[in-house]
């Protein structure tokens, strides 16, 4: 693969192809993040944005790296990363960042990725990335979730500090729901997704749920 080819397009296009081919393959992942995130706040205690970064497993990140070459080998600098990085947050915008926010129950929307950049180490690739809100927003309750409608990307958050808080208000509490294994939900959803087909929001079952009190 070449150019804009390269990434996570083609991984999500590859993914795809291999879905049609059979029931089982929409149960299942080809793409494997490990995460975390940083939710940053301005001083008067508004949101303003959310800050990622997205370890992919070594399949991937072998694959993301065809045809890129480095100055001394087994060693990729952010500038000779930094077209694919672009590739990459150029990519995400179609399925919404994989970032979903809620303040007080209302829908938040999130501006382009910002301060984006690769990170080569121990044979993995690493996206860092800032996504914006259109607006910051100040909120008793805020839920951010982070998933693949159609699970075809399974994003897992690092054991250690998964999720930290930049510049909140001291008295913010927040809480951190992991996805439940659910093999068995899973399963019984895919064949319902496949019967109808329609399996658009089969991810919501393995989404990684934030949620932030201040009073």
């Amino acid at each position: 693969m070449k150019g804009a080819l390269r990434g996570f397009v083609a991984l999500l296009v590859l993914a795809g192809a291999v879905a049609l081919c059979g029931r089982a393959a929409q149960a299942h992942p080809h793409v494997w993040i490990t995460a975390t995130s940083e939710l940053i706040y301005a001083p008067d205690g508004a949101i303003t944005g959310v800050r990622h970064a997205w370890t992919f497993d070594d399949m991937f990140s072998t694959y993301a790296l065809q045809g890129i070459e480095a100055r001394t080998k087994g060693v990729y600098s952010h500038e000779e990363l930094a077209p694919l990085a672009q590739t990459n947050v150029e990519s995400l915008k179609e399925y919404g960042f994989f970032t979903f926010a809620k303040a007080d129950g209302k829908k938040e929307k999130f501006q382009e990725p910002v301060d984006y950049y690769l990170e080569y180490r121990d044979s993995l690739l690493t996206l860092h990335f800032t996504l914006p809100l259109k607006a910051p927003v100040k909120s008793k309750e805020l839920v951010l979730e982070v998933f693949d409608r159609e699970f075809f990307i399974d994003f897992k958050y690092a054991e250690k500090d998964p999720i930290k808080l930049v510049g909140a208000p001291a008295a913010c509490q927040i809480s951190f729901q992991r996805p439940n294994d659910g093999s068995a939900s899973a399963q019984k959803l895919g064949e319902q997704s496949f019967a109808s087909g329609d399996n658009s929001n089969f991810g919501m079952m393995f989404a990684n749920k934030i949620t932030v009190q201040c009073p």
